[in-house]
């Protein structure tokens, strides 16, 4: 009886062994052990967090305690200054409104009030009206031609500045001057943008202001100041001082907008743009402020004041993920000049600065316009050009570029270059540039066409920069 019972014993343990050590017994295990460490874990994490949320809002006590001592700290301190006020007036005499003076106080008779009530809300606009009462113009160089010009800034900028540049960009630079008030120059970084602009400054013996644009700029407030309703005063920038001083003289003044796109030009320079238009230089009245004083400075007429007539905007331009694209509404209305190649240094003779007039620099781009006025078969073949244009991209020249291109030419001749370069760079900047607005698989297909018919038009390879122009927007595209 007892082996039996024994026997079955044993066998109901070896059951149960085999049970405990099965796969299914293993697995059961494994999702058991599973189960205790994610609790575990659960549980580590609520306590961390349980613990940081703790510090955080001891620290806050802890914070909140310095802030409320600093608090008191502060109430005491005003307090002591208060009463110190409070004792001071106590013991201060009465005086009555006589005009005399007690304990060195003026009474009724304030100059510091009697200063501010009669000073100017523009400050350094009146210093230049002071500094003009005895003015005596500087003697200028009233035989200067053209190419001359040219040929002497470029020994300048070689011989005293040591910057160097191929003397068609010069001769494009100086003719841009006759055609608009804003320049666009643009190029790699390092090709001499700024430089130019700087070195004719330079050349002028009238440095060039530099208005470094900031990304958040989007009105003329931002360029030329504002007036501070708290302080009274019109808070005036450089530019506004020299556009001032350059309504007092016959000085060439250059400004470099450096960096031009990094904001949208169509909002902080749109004033400038539209006055630009205007064709009577004495219309361009640009407001300043919207109310007129008896102490205003003496130019500025009903708060407005003239863009001087003998001043440029060089706007220098970069294309990158950083700026913002020119609309066409500036293009149309500027020039630009392309820097894309370094120049060579060359020995350049000993150079002086020059003093040029606005007056005599106007005669002369008005004398080459008559001189070497732009011929007939040239107007033609810019006729046939255009109509082809229309034809084949709906892109025309308009009476804007067509009154730029019958400046420039003459004026780009007179410096010292030949008609067709003229028109060839002038085309290729204002005209073909529109291409790049178009449809591009059109314009490839299209582009070999256009350079044949430019060939034809003008002559084998006269018209280079047209062509590479095409080239290169076939290639972007």
């Amino acid at each position: 009886m007892v082996n039996e019972f024994n026997i079955v014993l044993a066998s109901a343990i070896e059951k149960i062994w085999d049970m405990l050590i099965s796969r299914n017994a293993i697995f059961i295990y494994i999702i058991i052990v599973l189960i205790l460490f994610i609790c575990l874990v659960t549980y580590l994490m609520y306590a961390e967090k349980k613990r940081a949320s703790y510090d955080e809002l001891r620290k806050t006590s802890e914070e909140k305690m310095k802030h409320e001592a600093t608090l008191v700290e502060i109430e005491n301190n005003m307090d002591k200054h208060f009463k110190k006020i409070e004792d001071i007036i106590d013991d201060a005499p009465i005086q009555t409104i006589t005009g005399t003076k007690t304990n060195n106080v003026s009474v009724n008779n304030d100059p510091i009030e009697e200063t501010d009530k009669d000073a100017s809300r523009f400050y350094m606009l009146t210093k230049i009206d002071e500094e003009y009462q005895n003015y005596e113009a500087p003697k200028y160089n009233n035989t200067i031609t053209l190419e001359g010009l040219c040929n002497s800034f470029r020994n300048f900028a070689s011989k005293k500045l040591g910057l160097y540049y191929d003397i068609t960009d010069i001769r494009r630079f100086i003719g841009s001057l006759a055609v608009t008030k804003l320049i666009i120059l643009q190029g790699m970084s390092g090709t001499g943008k700024t430089s130019l602009a700087y070195a004719f400054g330079e050349y002028l013996d009238n440095k060039t202001v530099v208005v470094p644009i900031q990304p958040m700029w989007k009105e003329r407030t931002d360029l030329i100041g504002y007036y501070n309703e708290f302080t009274k005063k019109f808070n005036e920038t450089t530019l506004l001082y020299k556009m001032y001083e350059a309504n007092n003289n016959e000085n060439i003044y250059i400004t470099v907008l450096d960096e031009m796109n990094i904001a949208r030009v169509e909002y902080y320079f749109a004033e400038f743009l539209s006055l630009l238009e205007l064709p009577n230089p004495e219309g361009r009245n640009l407001d300043v402020v919207s109310d007129k004083w008896d102490n205003d400075p003496k130019l500025l007429k009903n708060g407005q004041l003239r863009l001087p007539i003998n001043m440029w905007f060089i706007g220098t331009a970069n294309n990158d993920d950083s700026t913002f694209a020119i609309s066409d509404k500036v293009y149309d209305r500027a020039m630009v000049l392309n820097l894309d190649n370094r120049a060579y240094p060359f020995e350049a003779p000993e150079t002086t600065p020059e003093k040029i007039s606005i007056t005599h620099l106007t005669k002369l781009y008005k004398e080459a316009e008559k001189e070497f006025k732009i011929s007939d078969r040239n107007l033609r073949r810019i006729r046939k050009l255009d109509e082809y244009m229309i034809a084949k991209f709906q892109i025309t020249f308009g009476n804007r570029i067509m009154k730029q291109i019958k400046t420039y030419v003459p004026v780009l001749v007179a410096c010292g270059g030949t008609e067709l370069e003229a028109i060839d760079d002038i085309l290729s900047r204002k005209v073909l540039r529109k291409l790049e607005s178009k449809n591009p698989v059109y314009v490839r297909s299209q582009a070999e066409d256009f350079c044949n018919y430019i060939d034809d038009l003008f002559g084998q390879d006269k018209m280079p920069l047209c062509k590479e122009t095409i080239r290169r927007i076939e290639q972007n595209i």
